[in-house]
């Protein structure tokens, strides 16, 4: 699936993870509220959560020029990604294009969703989170169709805290 960092620069979900394992974060935009102070809490997680052999990246359908923005207003320190033709969004399973009406009253509150990806698709993800070992395979998800609800820092950590555990506890049972 590609995707895009900030620079512009074409990459895939795969060539990121690259063997580390990673919490993803799936949010809507640079101009949702929930979706910043999400991104600022994550900010505060991201050490303890790179201590625990995490890197962090989040996914938006934002183009790279609207991620770069998003980068220097919240001064995040981890990787933002492209997804602005929503592929990683239908890959998973959580993107869904908003309709003629709930698009127009966007566009009332001065939100233009094909600016801020750069496509005409409409499409949003269901804000979730997810973390993967460093193959990509699926450890935990979590999703909430209310875009207004989403998942604490603490919870995040707690599932990466216990999946650190269990890892550790199988190699040494398989030894």
């Amino acid at each position: 699936m590609p995707l895009r960092t900030v620079d512009g620069t074409a990459t895939t979900l795969g060539a990121q993870v690259a063997g580390k394992p990673a919490i993803l974060v799936f949010y809507r935009g640079g101009w949702c509220p929930y979706c910043n102070l999400q991104l600022s809490e994550l900010r505060l997680i991201e050490a303890e959560a790179k201590a625990l052999g995490y890197q962090m990246i989040a996914i938006s359908p934002d183009r790279p020029e609207e991620l770069a923005k998003t980068l220097d207003k919240a001064d995040l320190t981890y990787t933002l990604l492209s997804d602005s033709k929503a592929e990683a969004l239908k890959a998973f399973g959580i993107g869904f294009r908003l309709d003629d009406a709930t698009f127009a009253k966007y566009q009332g509150y001065g939100i233009d969703l094909e600016k801020a990806s750069g496509e005409t698709t409409r499409a949003l993800p269901v804000p979730s989170v997810y973390i993967v070992d460093g193959e990509g395979v699926l450890q935990f998800g979590y999703s909430h169709p209310d875009y207004s609800i989403r998942i604490p820092g603490t919870v995040i950590l707690a599932a990466a805290r216990a999946i650190v555990v269990q890892k550790v506890a199988t190699t040494r049972s398989c030894a």
